[in-house]
């Protein structure tokens, strides 16, 4: 089946069907070896891709930089203190100049609705880089890191552990429940995620085959998985909360035990950046289980995915 995606937007995978996932996953995984063979084919020679940052960002905003610039392509970053939407400007009225400046629009920040806005005004490709509710960027980069390591889906178990209401969680549900990765979040009552995402995620796992389960009992929950998955305990914008949630979590740090409890088969996962001490221990992620770098690294090649697949030049 051949797969079109050129002129859509990124806002969240539950838009994507499985088809377009999974030749996102392969296109990931051939510009990766594209890259560590150095060959660069400059497929963006000549165009230009606005990075609007609300929040900070290590990961995002270099992996879409070092992935358009390698190609040839020229970034424009804009900041708080660059730009303010919604501010002086609307933002249906931001949306349409950069529209007719940029080729694509990357977005990360709080609101959704700001990415959607976006999308519907600009005219071109827009790619949320992270917002309250989704991290679609991430969860491609997530399953990409589990095909090269297990080399399918099929029968494989992810075990979230921690807050498993925030950005992150949400869209790695989405993406494994729509490739078909059983998938299950361990986490305290008052982080379950909501059940809006829990529904909406079993109704794509009934289509694809695989098993969305919550639960409050971590030894349980880690027991047969293939991952164990964790991120920080308080996102940006949370860290108020902080001391109450070290409270709250400290019996869902994944560490040496935990993982043994997994099996010695499992490896770990992280979205970094990691608080060493807090959701996970040194030795977890500094060891030989950890495929948490390989998972960073998979952000570009994911990312370089997406915009060649939306920009028409695949």
């Amino acid at each position: 089946m051949s797969i079109n995606l050129k002129g859509r937007s990124l806002i969240s995978l539950k838009d994507y069907t499985p088809e377009e996932i999974n030749y996102l996953i392969d296109l990931s995984i051939s510009v990766k070896k594209e890259k560590h063979n150095n060959i660069r084919k400059e497929r963006f020679k000549g165009m230009t891709i606005a990075l609007l940052f609300e929040k900070r960002s290590t990961r995002t905003r270099c992996a879409f930089e070092t992935a358009f610039g390698e190609e040839g392509g020229h970034t424009v970053f804009l900041s708080n203190s660059d730009i303010q939407l919604g501010a002086k400007e609307s933002i249906e009225d931001t949306a349409r100049i950069l529209g007719r400046m940029f080729d694509c629009i990357q977005f990360r920040g709080f609101k959704t609705s700001n990415v959607e806005i976006l999308a519907k005004y600009s005219g071109v490709p827009v790619y949320n880089g992270l917002t309250d509710d989704f991290h679609p960027t991430q969860a491609l980069a997530d399953i990409m890191t589990v095909r090269e390591y297990f080399k399918t889906y099929k029968g494989i178990k992810i075990v979230y552990v921690g807050d498993g209401r925030n950005n992150v969680a949400n869209s790695l549900m989405i993406a494994c429940s729509k490739v078909g990765i059983d998938i299950r979040i361990a986490s305290p009552k008052p982080l379950l995620p909501s059940e809006n995402i829990v529904s909406l995620t079993r109704n794509f796992a009934e289509k694809s085959g695989s098993i969305v389960e919550i639960t409050t009992d971590i030894k349980k929950a880690v027991k047969d998985a293939d991952v164990i998955y964790t991120d920080v305990w308080a996102s940006m914008g949370e860290e108020d909360k902080l001391a109450d949630r070290i409270k709250l979590l400290k019996p869902y740090q994944v560490n040496k035990e935990l993982m043994l409890l997994a099996g010695k088969e499992a490896i770990f996962m992280h979205c970094l950046p990691a608080v060493k001490g807090n959701e996970v221990t040194a030795e977890v992620i500094d060891g030989d289980k950890s495929e948490a770098w390989n998972q960073a690294e998979n952000r570009k090649h994911s990312i370089k995915a997406i915009i060649l697949a939306t920009l028409g030049l695949v």
